[in-house]
């Protein structure tokens, strides 16, 4: 590791050029507005990270304007994409953009405020079973809950059959806030589910009770039973699907291709938006600890930002960019291999994250220009880049 020069900023000294394992990083910290608070990092580099540029030319195209609410977007095996729309449906459309199937036949949506048909994801034995899985807020009479669901992708492409609901957070809550929720595979084909607190504050610090299954990640198999290991399975009082607790409104989780580790992205208060390694039995400390502040601007409880027995985040920022999703890089530009992206919605861009050891040492703001809520991305059979965006428009992102 090559220092070049340090200087001096709000938050302390940080690197303003570095080479770390070959990789040129210069640049100031992308960040230069004002934080909300004075907290300080618990470690250099977890926040303001030195800049990096992406050296490799590629191109942004809107390759469709015409999505409803896009939320979620996976790849087929054929290679179209699969991309659920928040009032309840979902379409199948190739990768020029053209909508080629609509998909109904999903219970019905609680489609408000941030609730409605939200992650999808296919069987990784999907050529086979024809599976598909998602995550929705589910309406009932003491409030809305957080589900995932499963059913068969009709010969036709244009209903599902034999649905059935294989998990249900709770507790229940009558507001429309923070469902979270990310749905990925393992490489067991079990699931883990990323369940939002649900906001308000008469819920919120449920996230660190585990007798409830919100602010928490959620491992179970395709029947919706605890995977077998989970960490709170025979403890008393415990829901054993729970794998990692103290979570806000995780909107991004992504499992790392090389390591096989989870990793969790999600919206902090004012500030304090987190980058989480996900450990199993861990605590990441919401709403006790937190690097936000409440959105009046006082603190959040007591204003910690750490606590024994609590997991720091790898990486956070403030102000916040507001995780939309996040994505491991496997495409056609291998200088962003395994980088991760994470789609920013208050931020409108989509920040680049270069790791190295579990640790961030570079950040880039990619289509900021576009000025974009980036709500959902995939990497493509064809090695590009598709992303949605709340106003409606599906991006391909391709190498020159």
């Amino acid at each position: 590791m090559l220092l070049k020069l340090y200087k001096p900023l709000a938050l302390g000294i940080v690197l303003t050029s570095i080479t770390i394992s070959g990789m040129a990083q210069t640049g100031a910290p992308v960040e230069t507005s004002k934080a909300n608070t004075d907290y300080k990092p618990a470690f250099k580099g977890q926040t303001r990270i030195g800049s990096v540029k992406t050296k490799t030319a590629y191109k942004d195209e809107v390759i469709n304007t015409n999505l409803k609410g896009p939320w979620g977007i996976c790849v087929l095996p054929d290679g179209r994409l699969l991309i659920s729309g928040k009032p309840g449906t979902m379409q199948i459309l190739t990768t020029t953009g053209k909508i080629v199937k609509t998909i109904t036949g999903f219970p019905k949506v609680h489609f408000q405020g941030q609730g409605g048909l939200l992650d999808v994801n296919i069987d990784p034995n999907f050529k086979k079973n024809r599976m598909v899985y998602w995550t929705y807020a589910q309406p009932g009479e003491n409030g809305a809950a957080l589900a995932v669901a499963k059913g068969r992708l009709s010969a036709d492409e244009t209903k599902l059959e034999q649905v059935s609901v294989i998990f249900e957070a709770v507790p229940r809550h009558k507001g429309g806030g923070q469902y979270g929720s990310r749905l990925v595979f393992d490489k067991k084909g079990n699931i883990f589910v990323s369940s939002g607190d649900r906001s308000a504050k008469d819920i919120r610090q449920k996230a660190q009770d585990l007798n409830t299954t919100t602010g928490k990640i959620i491992h179970i198999t395709k029947n919706g039973k605890p995977v077998a290991g989970n960490p709170f399975i025979g403890k008393a009082n415990a829901k054993p699907e729970i794998y990692a607790l103290g979570i806000r409104n995780p909107d991004g989780l992504a499992i790392h291709p090389a390591t096989g580790e989870l990793w969790e992205a999600e919206f902090g208060p004012r500030g304090g938006d987190e980058l989480n390694l996900i450990r199993a039995g861990g605590n990441y400390g919401w709403p006790v600890v937190t690097y936000g502040i409440e959105y009046t601007g006082e603190k959040v409880y007591e204003g910690i930002q750490q606590k024994e027995g609590t997991i720091q985040p790898v990486y956070y920022w403030d102000p916040s960019i507001s995780p939309g999703c996040m994505i491991f890089y496997t495409g056609n530009m291998a200088e962003w291999k395994n980088n991760i992206l994470v789609g920013g919605l208050g931020g409108v861009h989509i920040a680049r994250l270069v790791i190295r050891n579990n640790k961030v040492v570079g950040e880039e703001r990619l289509l900021e220009n576009r000025q974009e809520r980036w709500r959902c991305m995939a990497i493509g059979k064809d090695g590009n880049l598709y992303a949605g965006t709340d106003s409606g428009k599906l991006y391909k992102i391709s190498k020159k």
